[in-house]
């Protein structure tokens, strides 16, 4: 890989994303593969993200062992597991911009709808959906993980309307995208995408990937909750668009 200036750029934004999502700040991290995806190819980018992500998993899952949700675990990640075998099985047939492309619509549908909620909107949904619904979100995280490391959004339509304390909606966050990120590792050695040039890309962010993971913690740990799910629904919004306007493009 060539280490040309927008190749390092894109590199340390996507890395300081990625940081501060798993510091606490969850829905920043969908942006992180198609940030570094507009200097190099979108799977050398996601191979080069993956032991980065791991290293952050080490510092989000430590920073939040004691605020986790069990039983949103337990659901979500055998759906997860799935997703992630899916998400190998058709690597070759899923096109990375169509995931992408549907995943912000239905990030800004979901994150304009709960800045309604916020607001005091009134809706008949109910909070407590039945836990098969939730392994069928957690299926889904797992698929889009595996193409894109772009689980967040239905892990957050699943778990935000239950209303956690910031706390221990990062720390489940942090938690299952630990098992997730290590579970992908053997499809993503299956694919030959760990290659040395990758690796030694991952090595030299990670770095970066600790110091930004620490800046999210503290940031999280002193932010009002309110304050905390509207800045997630905000940044659902903006990374749809984002995402949307890529696929489309």
């Amino acid at each position: 890989m060539e280490y040309t200036p927008t190749v390092i750029i894109a590199a340390l934004i996507a890395t300081s994303v990625l940081g501060l999502a798993k510091g606490g700040l969850s829905g920043a991290g969908t942006l992180a593969t198609p940030i570094l995806a507009l200097a190099i190819s979108p799977v050398q980018a996601a191979a080069i993200l993956l032991p980065i992500l791991i290293v952050q998993d080490v510092i989000s899952v430590w920073a939040f062992r004691h605020s986790w949700n069990r039983r949103i675990v337990a659901v979500m990640l055998p759906g997860s597991l799935v997703g992630i075998v899916a998400g190998w099985a058709l690597a070759e047939f899923v096109a990375v911009e169509a995931v992408m492309g549907a995943i912000g619509l239905i990030s800004i549908l979901f994150g304009l709808w709960r800045l309604w909620i916020e607001r005091g909107g009134r809706v008949a949904a109910a909070v407590n959906s039945p836990d098969w619904v939730g392994t069928l979100f957690g299926a889904a995280s797992g698929f889009t993980s595996q193409i894109a490391h772009a689980g967040g959004p239905p892990f957050q339509m699943w778990v935000t309307p239950k209303k956690l304390p910031h706390a221990e909606f990062a720390g489940t966050t942090a938690v299952l995208f630990a098992m997730i990120n290590w579970a992908k590792v053997p499809a993503y050695v299956a694919l030959g995408q760990f290659s040395s040039a990758n690796l030694v890309a991952s090595a030299w962010l990670v770095p970066v990937a600790v110091a930004t993971t620490l800046g999210g913690v503290w940031v999280v740990r002193r932010m009002r909750g309110r304050t905390f799910y509207t800045l997630i629904n905000v940044l659902l919004v903006g990374l749809g668009l984002k995402l949307l306007v890529d696929a489309i493009v």
